[in-house]
């Protein structure tokens, strides 16, 4: 069972890492969920260059909206 010094780590990468990334993937107009990759060797870079280069839904919807 872990201790205090381990939860206390395991709880600042998750408040430092993860809540970051989630709120950049939610404005992104992506589920929230993916943000969980970052947690993984490898597939945190992969997130990392699919927020890069991917199209942004929630970019798409404002340029739809502004066209209108």
């Amino acid at each position: 069972m872990p201790g205090f010094f381990e939860m206390m780590i395991l709880s600042s990468i998750l408040l430092i890492g993860v809540f970051p990334c989630w709120m950049i993937c939610s404005k992104a107009g992506f589920p929230g969920w993916i943000s969980l990759l970052i947690l993984f060797p490898g597939l945190n870079i992969g997130l990392l260059f699919f927020l890069a280069f991917a199209e942004w839904p929630a970019l798409k919807e404002r340029t739809k909206q502004e066209n209108a």
